[in-house]
């Protein structure tokens, strides 16, 4: 996985996550992952089982672009549930699929009770490449086609959300194909903070576990 690193930004917000919180958040950069001895202990105490904690939860940033069909999609539309938020693009080799993959796994996990309680909302990293054509299929190929949206837009659509979220998107200047950006899943409540961050490599049960407690909050 060598497309995946972590914004400036989103590192100082998870410095901060590991202040307030006394966890230490799991990072994926570069393909590489690390957890400092007992992180995972110290998240489990807070009841979730995500590599990182906010305490207190924030509100969560803003979010409201057009989806690959061309309906708007706002993620206030999904307060009662639990939202998981992921940064994504249709051409990555890496990273990406195996979120997706992943998250369809945690989905299964669930069982439909408790998926019906989680909306799963992608946004793209790449305003270029992900076409609407691009989109479905990726959807198609990994299975999620109606279980997750898929957001999209221009760079200037697109920019403010990844400002406002601390997700890095640059495109590679060796390799323009690929996009630098980073790769983390971010956990919702239901009464919009945000509360959870999961890294790329997260394990799919740990999402599953999770996901009650995010929608009864």
């Amino acid at each position: 996985m060598r497309r995946s690193r972590l914004d400036p930004r989103a590192l100082l917000a998870l410095l901060a996550l590991v202040l307030l919180a006394g966890v230490a958040a799991l990072l994926t950069i570069g393909g590489s992952a690390a957890s400092p001895k007992g992180s995972s202990q110290l998240a489990r105490q807070s009841g979730f089982h995500a590599a990182g904690v906010l305490s207190p939860p924030r509100p969560a940033p803003p979010l409201a672009l057009k989806n690959y069909l061309g309906q708007p999609v706002s993620i206030d539309a999904y307060r009662g549930k639990a939202a998981l938020v992921t940064f994504l693009y249709t051409h990555c080799p890496d990273v990406c699929p195996l979120i997706t993959s992943n998250l369809r796994v945690a989905q299964n996990l669930m069982g439909p009770a408790v998926a019906a309680k989680a909306q799963i909302i992608a946004v793209s990293v790449d305003p270029r490449g992900d076409t609407p054509g691009a989109v479905a299929a990726f959807l198609a190929r990994h299975g999620m086609t109606g279980r997750m949206q898929y957001l999209i837009g221009s760079a200037s659509q697109l920019a403010p959300v990844w400002s406002a979220w601390g997700v890095g998107s640059e495109r590679d200047a060796q390799q323009p194909a690929l996009v630098n950006h980073s790769g983390l899943v971010f956990g919702i409540t239901a009464s919009g903070r945000q509360t959870t961050i999961y890294a790329a490599n997260f394990q799919p049960a740990d999402i599953a576990h999770d996901v009650p407690l995010l929608a009864s909050r």
